[in-house]
Order: C-alpha cells, then sequence, then structure tokens
C-alpha cells in the first residue's frame, strides 16, 4: 500500500457539447468488431511525458508464457500470461485479473496482457462480453486460486494470494467496482485500476449498478477526454468527480488528454502498470508516480484533473 501523505488535485470541468445516441451505437459496433483493440507496438508508439511512465510502459524484463483453459460460463475461455520462469522459479507472483469492455474479450488485447506479464505479473483474463456485474471476473479470480492449489498445475504454490489485483475498462471498469465489493472472494483484492468506467448513473440503468462508496483499497481511476463517447455518455467529468468524492480508500484520478474512450483501453498504461507495480510488488519507484513531495502524475501535462488522495 502507497504511503499516506499526498493530496493534491487539478479538477478542471469540460465543456459540454451535444451527443447524439445513434453515434454512440455505432462506436460500440466498431469497438466490439475490432480483431486485436490493442496495438502490438503501443509500448512504443504511446507518447509519454513523465519518467515513471515512459519506463513502465515499456517491456518488462521477463519473458512471457501463456496458458488457455475453458471455462464455464460466462467466462466461457481463461487466458493466462505469465513471466516463463515461474516454471521454474520457487517464489510466488502477483495477479492481476482483467474485466473486458463491452464485445471487447479479453482475446482482442493479448499486447496488453503480455505487457503487464513481461513486468512480473501473473495476468488472467477470459471471454465474457458482458463484465459489468463483476461475475467473470470473481469466476476468474476462483480460477486462479484454485491453480494455486492444484498440485498438476504449472501455478501450484506459485500465486502470490496477497498480492492481488483487478483492473477493467469500460463496462469492465464497471465490473471493478462490482469485484472488489460484492463477492466472498473479494478479500482477496488488494488494489485495482478502472479505465473509463461506465459512470454509476447509466450503470444503475443497464442493470450493472455498483456503489463506489464501499471500496476498501487503493484504487486508481483513469478516463480520457478524446471523443463525446467518453466524455458524455460513459464518464462526464461530473460523473467521475462523483464516484472518486464517494470512495474513502486511497485513491487517485486522472484524465489522458486527447484518448478516446477505446484508446483508453491502453494509453495510460504505464500509469497502471506503475500503480500495479507500486502496490503488489513494493516498487518504491513507481510509486513516485502517485506519491511524494512531487507526485509524476499530478504535474504531466497529457494528463489533465489530476488529483491524488492517498489517506
Amino acid at each position: 500500500m502507497l504511503p499516506s501523505r499526498i493530496t493534491g488535485s487539478k479538477w478542471r470541468p469540460f465543456s459540454a457539447y451535444g451527443f447524439i445516441l445513434s453515434a454512440a451505437l455505432s462506436f460500440l459496433t466498431v469497438f466490439s468488431g475490432c480483431d486485436q483493440f490493442v496495438p502490438e507496438n503501443y509500448t512504443t508508439s504511446v507518447k509519454t511525458k513523465g519518467k515513471i511512465e515512459a519506463k513502465y510502459l515499456a517491456s518488462g524484463d521477463y519473458s512471457v508464457d501463456r496458458l488457455e483453459f475453458d471455462a464455464p460460463e460466462p467466462a466461457k475461455h481463461i487466458a493466462v500470461y505469465f513471466p516463463n520462469k515461474l516454471r521454474t522459479s520457487q517464489s510466488k507472483y502477483p495477479v492481476v485479473i482483467f474485466a473486458n469492455g463491452t464485445g471487447v474479450t479479453g482475446s482482442k488485447y493479448q499486447s496488453l496482457f503480455r505487457h503487464l506479464a513481461s513486468w512480473g505479473f501473473v495476468a488472467v483474463g477470459n471471454e465474457d462480453p458482458s463484465t459489468g456485474l463483476g461475475v467473470s471476473a470473481s469466476q476468474t479470480l476462483d480460477f486462479i486460486l484454485r491453480e494455486n492449489e492444484r498440485k498438476e498445475s504449472v501455478f501450484y504454490g506459485k500465486i502470490d494470494e496477497d498480492n492481488i489485483g483487478v483492473t477493467g475498462h469500460s463496462q469492465g471498469g464497471a465490473g471493478v467496482f462490482n469485484a472488489v465489493t460484492k463477492f466472498e472472494n473479494s478479500k482477496y483484492y488488494k488494489t485495482a485500476v478502472s479505465l473509463s468506467p461506465t459512470n454509476e448513473t447509466v450503470a444503475d440503468k443497464i442493470h450493472i449498478g455498483y456503489d463506489s462508496s464501499k471500496v476498501n483499497i487503493p484504487i486508481l481511476i483513469l478516463a480520457g477526454d478524446g471523443d463525446a463517447f467518453e466524455t458524455k455518455l460513459v464518464i462526464p467529468i461530473e460523473e467521475l468527480k462523483k464516484t472518486y468524492g464517494r470512495i474513502t480508500a486511497p485513491k487517485a484520478a486522472a484524465r489522458r488528454k486527447g484518448a478516446g474512450h477505446g484508446q483508453m483501453l491502453y494509453s495510460a498504461d504505464g500509469y497502471v502498470t506503475a500503480w500495479f507495480m507500486a502496490q503488489l510488488q513494493g516498487d518504491e519507484y513507481a510509486a513516485k508516480a502517485f506519491e511524494g513531495a512531487s507526485p509524476e502524475l499530478l504535474d504531466n501535462p497529457l494528463y489533465r484533473d489530476q488529483t491524488i488522495d492517498i489517506q
């Protein structure tokens, strides 16, 4: 957990403009229809303006392996990306569970999984296209915990049950909140990252409602300001501020300038990885993005509306 000593804020309003529902539906059609939604070269093509951001956007030192498993509904299929060294190491490895955006199943952003695994994480995803209730995230967490106990598994005794996180994008961003608050296995989560979460007002209307006030672990919320779908429907700044304000656990939030809704799946991945490195691996350098006398996130010109409350 990060030290409890930083409070900073740069909230700024975003000018309002009309939003057309047909454009939103068109966006969702394109969004869900892509083969790979995260570019293979995103770790070298995404711009950075912070040294910490740049370090953790780059690939880590571990070579990466992958195993796939059949799973019942709603997960359908589970893929586990992990450091190849895990096969022969006696060490335990931290875990990050993924919750997918609407229609964007885990197989559509494999480069994101590989990147996190290259930093020493066991990254676990599934093929659920509707993750907002948090059910498939809970199911996926149960799967990797069982593998940790199954003697025939490559993951037997290799999962660090004290260092497990969850992240998700869009509907999956809402799913993150539900995953960490509504299930018996929610107690295993040490931290979370929610990317462009469907806001609480809309989530209630589409029956994937969540209560951000119930979050009791450190959480990072990141969104963009690059298109109307993001700023007028998914997570308007007023809704982001409301959700953030209801959280009493250690927290941080920011919006990436110019990033559209889909791009937020990977555009801020330098800080997503840094957050998990700090929270789950105790990386003090990564933690400087969010704590200390001058947290890098607060001063990064690629971001706006930055706010950090580590209490």
